[in-house]
Protein backbone atom coordinates (compact mmCIF):
# COMPACT_ATOMS: atom_id res chain seq x y z
CA UNK A 1 0.00 0.00 0.00
CA UNK A 2 1.43 3.15 -0.75
CA UNK A 3 0.62 6.63 0.90
CA UNK A 4 -0.93 7.99 -2.40
CA UNK A 5 -4.33 6.74 -1.67
CA UNK A 6 -4.09 7.34 1.53
CA UNK A 7 -3.29 10.99 0.88
CA UNK A 8 -7.39 11.95 -0.07
CA UNK A 9 -8.38 9.84 3.10
CA UNK A 10 -6.08 12.30 5.14
CA UNK A 11 -7.25 14.95 2.94
CA UNK A 12 -3.05 15.93 2.54
CA UNK A 13 -0.35 15.21 0.74
CA UNK A 14 2.04 15.78 3.61
CA UNK A 15 3.15 11.96 5.26
CA UNK A 16 3.56 13.90 8.73
CA UNK A 17 0.46 15.55 8.71
CA UNK A 18 -0.98 12.58 7.47
CA UNK A 19 0.13 9.85 10.25
CA UNK A 20 -1.15 12.45 12.95
CA UNK A 21 -4.55 12.34 11.50
CA UNK A 22 -4.65 8.95 11.38
CA UNK A 23 -3.44 8.73 15.12
CA UNK A 24 -5.84 11.35 15.89
CA UNK A 25 -9.07 9.38 14.46
CA UNK A 26 -7.75 6.20 15.98
CA UNK A 27 -7.30 8.33 19.18
CA UNK A 28 -10.95 9.75 18.55
CA UNK A 29 -12.46 6.47 17.87
CA UNK A 30 -10.77 4.23 20.19
CA UNK A 31 -11.53 6.63 23.27
CA UNK A 32 -15.35 7.05 22.04
CA UNK A 33 -15.49 2.98 22.48
CA UNK A 34 -13.91 2.61 25.87
CA UNK A 35 -16.34 5.75 26.75
CA UNK A 36 -18.81 3.57 25.62
CA UNK A 37 -17.80 0.24 27.34
CA UNK A 38 -17.39 2.19 30.58
CA UNK A 39 -20.50 4.34 30.73
CA UNK A 40 -23.42 1.62 28.77
CA UNK A 41 -21.25 -1.76 30.25
CA UNK A 42 -24.74 -2.78 30.99
CA UNK A 43 -26.67 -2.53 27.63
CA UNK A 44 -24.59 -2.79 25.36
CA UNK A 45 -22.58 -6.18 27.24
CA UNK A 46 -26.26 -7.55 26.76
CA UNK A 47 -26.66 -6.46 23.18
CA UNK A 48 -23.44 -7.76 22.61
CA UNK A 49 -23.83 -11.01 24.10
CA UNK A 50 -20.98 -9.77 27.01
CA UNK A 51 -20.39 -9.63 30.41
CA UNK A 52 -20.37 -6.36 31.65
CA UNK A 53 -17.24 -6.93 33.62
CA UNK A 54 -15.30 -7.35 30.36
CA UNK A 55 -16.65 -4.60 28.78
CA UNK A 56 -16.00 -2.50 31.72
CA UNK A 57 -12.19 -3.77 31.87
CA UNK A 58 -11.88 -3.07 27.88
CA UNK A 59 -13.41 0.22 28.76
CA UNK A 60 -11.11 1.19 30.85
CA UNK A 61 -7.94 -0.01 29.02
CA UNK A 62 -9.22 1.63 25.55
CA UNK A 63 -9.65 4.84 27.11
CA UNK A 64 -6.32 5.22 28.32
CA UNK A 65 -5.00 3.60 25.19
CA UNK A 66 -6.80 6.32 23.35
CA UNK A 67 -5.30 8.85 25.30
CA UNK A 68 -1.97 7.93 25.25
CA UNK A 69 -2.17 7.56 20.92
CA UNK A 70 -3.89 11.20 21.35
CA UNK A 71 -0.68 12.42 22.76
CA UNK A 72 0.90 11.02 19.81
CA UNK A 73 -0.72 12.61 17.24
CA UNK A 74 -0.37 16.26 19.34
CA UNK A 75 2.88 15.94 18.56
CA UNK A 76 4.45 17.87 15.64
CA UNK A 77 6.77 14.91 14.75
CA UNK A 78 5.58 11.57 16.56
CA UNK A 79 8.38 9.42 17.80
CA UNK A 80 9.11 6.51 14.98
CA UNK A 81 9.20 3.74 18.05
CA UNK A 82 6.22 4.86 20.19
CA UNK A 83 3.98 4.88 16.50
CA UNK A 84 5.50 1.22 16.15
CA UNK A 85 3.90 0.23 19.89
CA UNK A 86 0.88 1.46 18.24
CA UNK A 87 0.71 0.23 15.17
CA UNK A 88 2.32 -3.30 16.37
CA UNK A 89 -0.74 -3.10 19.48
CA UNK A 90 -3.40 -2.59 16.95
CA UNK A 91 -2.52 -5.33 15.02
CA UNK A 92 -2.59 -7.48 17.85
CA UNK A 93 -5.66 -6.22 19.09
CA UNK A 94 -7.23 -7.16 15.99
CA UNK A 95 -6.16 -10.38 15.66
CA UNK A 96 -6.87 -10.91 19.76
CA UNK A 97 -10.18 -10.02 18.62
CA UNK A 98 -10.76 -12.55 16.24
CA UNK A 99 -9.07 -15.44 17.95
CA UNK A 100 -10.96 -14.47 20.75
CA UNK A 101 -14.38 -14.48 18.94
CA UNK A 102 -13.35 -18.33 17.79
CA UNK A 103 -12.05 -19.44 21.04
CA UNK A 104 -13.35 -17.83 24.10
CA UNK A 105 -16.07 -15.74 23.15
CA UNK A 106 -19.77 -17.05 22.56
CA UNK A 107 -21.61 -13.39 21.72
CA UNK A 108 -24.73 -12.26 20.13
CA UNK A 109 -24.84 -12.14 16.24
CA UNK A 110 -24.49 -8.33 17.31
CA UNK A 111 -21.45 -9.17 19.05
CA UNK A 112 -19.58 -11.31 16.54
CA UNK A 113 -20.58 -8.72 13.86
CA UNK A 114 -19.30 -5.69 16.29
CA UNK A 115 -16.52 -7.91 17.02
CA UNK A 116 -14.76 -8.58 13.55
CA UNK A 117 -16.12 -4.71 12.44
CA UNK A 118 -13.87 -3.69 14.95
CA UNK A 119 -10.56 -5.66 14.47
CA UNK A 120 -11.07 -4.74 10.56
CA UNK A 121 -11.14 -1.21 11.68
CA UNK A 122 -8.34 -1.45 14.06
CA UNK A 123 -5.99 -3.57 11.38
CA UNK A 124 -6.88 -0.88 9.02
CA UNK A 125 -5.69 2.04 11.62
CA UNK A 126 -2.34 -0.06 11.56
CA UNK A 127 -2.30 -0.57 7.91
CA UNK A 128 -2.78 3.54 7.27
CA UNK A 129 -0.45 4.68 10.39
CA UNK A 130 2.35 2.18 9.04
CA UNK A 131 1.83 3.38 5.52
CA UNK A 132 1.71 6.88 6.62
CA UNK A 133 4.96 6.42 8.87
CA UNK A 134 7.46 4.72 5.80
CA UNK A 135 6.37 7.85 4.02
CA UNK A 136 7.58 10.32 6.27
CA UNK A 137 11.30 8.41 5.91
CA UNK A 138 11.78 8.43 9.67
Amino acid sequence: MSATPLAALARTTDPRTMLRRFLAADAAVTGVNGLAYLLAAGPLGRLLGVGPGLLTALGAFLTVYAAGVALLAARGRPPVRPVHVVVEANLAWALLSLVALVLWLTPSTAGAVWTVLQALTVAGFAAAQYTALRATGD
